[in-house]
C-alpha cells in the first residue's frame, strides 16, 4: 500500500523561527538563488516620512554591501520617487543607464559591479514605508519568468519585514501613548524626542565601523531612544515638576525612574508577548542605563567604561546635548557651541568620548535636525 502521510521539508519554514530579521533575509536569499541564480543581492531600505529620508536597513549579498549606513532624501531620486507615485515596481535590465547619475547610491551600485535591478515599493496599511531591492551582477536577466518569482518573494519579504517592525512599533506606540497621557508632567516635548532620537542615529552611524554596528542596530536605537525616560511616569509631581534644585532625598527618588523604566518595558514586553523581541535587550538598556557614567559616578548601578552598553552611552550624549540646547521653564537654551563645550568637559569621565566626538564632527547634520524639529513656544 503506498505511503500517503509523510513529512516534507518546508523550504520557507525558517520564517516561522525566532531568528533575527537579517538571518531570515539571508535564508530567503538562498531560496531565491535556487530559483533565480542571477540574483546576487537583496536589500531593504526604510522610509522616514518625517524627514523624507530613505535609510538602509538589512541586506543579503555575496560580498560587501555598497550602501552600508547610507541615507538620502527620497525626493533627491526622481526614479525612486516615481515608483512611489505610480505604486509599481521598477525594472532596470541595464544599470549602465545610470552611469552619468549624480546620485551617490547609483554610483555605489554601479561601482560594486551590479548590472540589473528590480525595485519593489513596500506599503503598510496603504502607506509607503520603504523598498525591496533585487540586484544582479548580470545584465538583461530580469525576464518575465524571473520577475514573476521575484514578485512572490518580494511581497513575502515585505510582509515579513513589516510584521517584525510592526511588533516593535506597536510596543513603542503603546509606551509613547503612556508618555503622552502624562506629558503635562514632564518637560520632554515631542520635538525633543524627535531631535534626540535622530542624534542617536548620527552618533551610531559615525561609530558603526569601530563598534561593528549594522544598519539594523542603527535603526533600532533610533526607534527606541525616545523611550529612555519612560520611567518618569512613576515619579511624583512634587519632584518631577519642581523647578528648583532637588534635595538629596528627592534626587534619590528621581533616580528610581531608571529602574521604573526597566519595569515598564518588561511589563509591556510581557503584555504584548514580545519577551523574546529582537533588540529587546537594547530597549531595556536604554531605559535603565542611560544615566550611567564612565567613571562609575552614574546610576543606578555605578557601571564603568565598557560595562555600560554602547546604546546607553550613545543615548546619554544625545539626550544631554538636546537638553542643554533646549529651553525649559527653569533655563534658557544654550547655543550649540556652549553645549559642545560642556560635552567636551564631560568627555572621557562622564560621557563616552567617541560618542561626543561623533556629535561634534557631525554638527552640520545636527543643525539640519534642529532646523527641521524646532521648539515651539512651550519648548
Amino acid at each position: 500500500m503506498p505511503e500517503v502521510i509523510y513529512h516534507r521539508n518546508d523550504s520557507l519554514g525558517f520564517l516561522n523561527e525566532n531568528k533575527p530579521l537579517a538571518d531570515k533575509l539571508a535564508a530567503l536569499h538562498q531560496v531565491v538563488a535556487g530559483r533565480c541564480p542571477s540574483i546576487h543581492r537583496i536589500a531593504v531600505a526604510l522610509y522616514d516620512d518625517k524627514t523624507d529620508l530613505l535609510k538602509t536597513f538589512i541586506y543579503s549579498s555575496d560580498g560587501e554591501s555598497p550602501l552600508r549606513h547610507y541615507q538620502a532624501p527620497l525626493a533627491g531620486s526622481a526614479t525612486l520617487s516615481q515608483i512611489v507615485v505610480q505604486g509599481k515596481p521598477r525594472v532596470v535590465n541595464d544599470l549602465a543607464i545610470f552611469a552619468d547619475s549624480l546620485h551617490e547610491h547609483s554610483r555605489r551600485i554601479l561601482a560594486q559591479g551590479f548590472g540589473a535591478s528590480y525595485t519593489m515599493p513596500m506599503y503598510q496599511s496603504g502607506n509607503f514605508c520603504g523598498f525591496v531591492f533585487f540586484n544582479s551582477c548580470e545584465r538583461g536577466v530580469l525576464t518575465e519568468n524571473v520577475l514573476h518569482e521575484l514578485d512572490l518573494f518580494g511581497h513575502l519579504l515585505s510582509l515579513t519585514v513589516i510584521y517584525e517592525l510592526q511588533k516593535m512599533q506597536n510596543l513603542a506606540d503603546a509606551i509613547t501613548t503612556a508618555r503622552d497621557i502624562t506629558r503635562h508632567r514632564d518637560n520632554e516635548t515631542g520635538s525633543h524626542l524627535d531631535r534626540m532620537s535622530r542624534y542617536t542615529r548620527i552618533i551610531a552611524i559615525y561609530l558603526a565601523d569601530k563598534y561593528g554596528l549594522d544598519d539594523s542596530f542603527i535603526e533600532h536605537i533610533f526607534m527606541f531612544a525616545p523611550l529612555h525616560d519612560i520611567g518618569k511616569i512613576a515619579i511624583p509631581d512634587s519632584i518631577l515638576l519642581k523647578e528648583s534644585k532637588l534635595s538629596p532625598e528627592e534626587f534619590e527618588v528621581m533616580k528610581t525612574h531608571t529602574h521604573k523604566g526597566r519595569e515598564v518595558i518588561e511589563t509591556m514586553l510581557e503584555n504584548f508577548r514580545l519577551h523574546d523581541l529582537e533588540y529587546g535587550h537594547m530597549l531595556r538598556n536604554i531605559a535603565e542605563l542611560h544615566h550611567e557614567a564612565l567613571d562609575g559616578s552614574g546610576y543606578p548601578y555605578g557601571l564603568t567604561a565598557d560595562d555600560i552598553p554602547i546604546e546607553a552611552r550613545i543615548v546619554a550624549v544625545a539626550d544631554i546635548f538636546d537638553a542643554l540646547t533646549s529651553r525649559r521653564p527653569y533655563k534658557e537654551a544654550w547655543n550649540n557651541a556652549e553645549a559642545l563645550e560642556a560635552l567636551h568637559y564631560m568627555s572621557g569621565h562622564i560621557l563616552d568620548s567617541d560618542c561626543v566626538d561623533a556629535l561634534v564632527n557631525s554638527i552640520d547634520q545636527v543643525e539640519r535636525i534642529q532646523a527641521e524639529f524646532k521648539e515651539d513656544a512651550f519648548g
